[in-house]
């Protein structure tokens, strides 16, 4: 009885460590009421099929698709999409990021334009990267690209920009000169945090893939969505969010692991 109240007790306490079997456990109880509640409303009559699937008519779906080998030709289009646009993106902002948190004379002259840019909605630009790039892989990765590129600015200018700077200054007392600097001291101080970022906006160069699909494509996921909706299979819908669900949470896990083995003093 002592040790269950103790276990509740670090339960209910910020920041408190808990036993793995315990951590897996709830999370396994959550996809658990999660699959349970849509099992109750769809098989259970609740939501009419042609709103809320069943589980087992979206395994089915995936099963058609992928015996013909559907599935896999859209799965991998949007995997080629998103990993394109996300590497560019990661590429250009990480460097211009680190220089924008690190030197005040960058940050004042890209922080006005980036804030503005920012803030802009990415659907409004499809039709104009359609008149642009055309119509293909090219106009999809722009998509990507324009979603991401200055979440990432910003947020890693702002991890740069909170490195110690007593941190600095000790290595300048070292001997350090400023190439030394912003290569030893400020790069990997920032890190970790630049890992975090990466994860972050991986969520979201996923959710612009659907953005990027929707229009002018002819295959990947959120085109079979698009597709499926003018045909009321819902099933297939559930199917290409399922999936999009499950490759998010792969590279959310990547990044995770990621940071653990090159920044496992940061932990």
């Amino acid at each position: 009885m002592t040790r269950r109240n103790s276990l509740l007790s670090r339960c209910l306490t910020p920041k408190a460590s808990l036993p793995a079997p315990l951590v897996w456990l709830a999370g396994l109880s959550g996809w658990l009421a999660l699959l349970g509640l849509w099992a109750g409303l769809s098989y259970g009559g609740v939501i009419p099929s042609m709103f809320l699937p069943t589980p087992g008519q979206v395994l089915d779906a995936g099963q058609r698709l992928a015996a013909d080998g559907t599935l896999d030709k859209h799965v991998l289009a949007s995997l080629e999409v998103v990993l394109i646009g996300f590497s560019i993106s990661a590429l250009v902002s990480v460097p211009l990021g680190l220089l924008m948190g690190s030197f005040r004379i960058v940050q004042a002259i890209l922080e006005p334009l980036v804030n503005f840019i920012r803030y802009l909605p990415v659907t409004s630009f499809v039709p104009l990267f359609i008149l642009w790039i055309g119509i293909g892989l090219e106009q999809r990765v722009a998509v990507i690209i324009f979603g991401v590129f200055f979440q990432q600015l910003v947020m890693i200018a702002d991890v740069s920009r909170g490195v110690s700077k007593d941190l600095i200054n000790a290595s300048y007392t070292l001997g350090a000169n400023r190439r030394d600097v912003i290569f030893h001291v400020l790069g990997p101080a920032s890190l970790p945090g630049i890992l975090d970022t990466l994860r972050v906006t991986m969520g979201w160069a996923w959710t612009y893939l659907v953005v990027a699909e929707l229009v002018a494509a002819s295959s990947g996921l959120g085109y079979i969505s698009l597709k499926a909706m003018r045909g009321f299979q819902v099933d297939v819908i559930f199917l290409a969010i399922a999936i999009i669900g499950l490759l998010g949470l792969i590279t959310d896990q990547l990044f995770r692991f990621l940071r653990l083995k090159v920044t496992a003093w940061a932990q």
